[in-house]
């Protein structure tokens, strides 16, 4: 019985679901078949061409006499070499100081200290750290060593590349920032 009753309910749900489709396909397009004629009728964009990929000489590499570009040199390092040109060269087994990673445009002085013969400088990095120096200690990024401390600036003693193959010294300070 409870199978007939499913199949009396079907037939007309399917029957309602044919008038539905039917009603769907033969409603009337004309707006729709008239936008599909304009976009076909616009004219077409031009497409830029792909730029023209240059051909790279190769280059077969022959070991011949040359060194092994993978394997280390027995030669000394650049900073020895060039020491040899004029004796002066920061030392390269030197213990970098924490205030050698800034440069000494980021660094402003912003006080001092003194305890018994000592004088310190207070020194304030970007992101607002201070760090406390004496003469001595080494502060920017081109091997600067503190020469001097007052009370108004700090006077450091900078190793530079002078372009040639060697090394040169440059006077550089730092003033009291208020």
């Amino acid at each position: 019985m409870r199978a007939k009753s499913a199949m009396f309910l079907r037939l007309p749900l399917s029957g309602l679901l044919v008038l539905v489709l039917t009603g769907c396909i033969n409603q009337d397009m004309s707006d729709l078949q008239s936008y599909i004629k304009e976009v076909k009728a616009r004219k077409q964009g031009e497409i830029e061409p792909l730029p023209e990929i240059q051909q790279i000489e190769t280059f077969a590499y022959k070991a011949d006499n040359r060194r092994n570009p993978f394997e280390p040199t027995d030669q000394e390092s650049p900073e020895e070499a060039q020491a040899d040109v004029n004796g002066l060269a920061p030392d390269p087994n030197r213990r970098k100081e924490e205030l050698e990673g800034f440069s000494l445009d980021a660094l402003r002085m912003v006080g001092t200290l003194r305890k018994d013969d000592t004088i310190w400088a207070l020194v304030r990095t970007k992101d607002k750290t201070i760090y406390r120096v004496k003469a001595g200690n080494y502060m920017g990024r081109n091997h600067g060593q503190i020469t001097r401390i007052d009370e108004n600036d700090i006077e450091l003693t900078e190793i530079i590349p002078n372009g040639q193959g060697g090394y040169r010294e440059r006077q550089a300070s730092l003033a009291l920032k208020e």
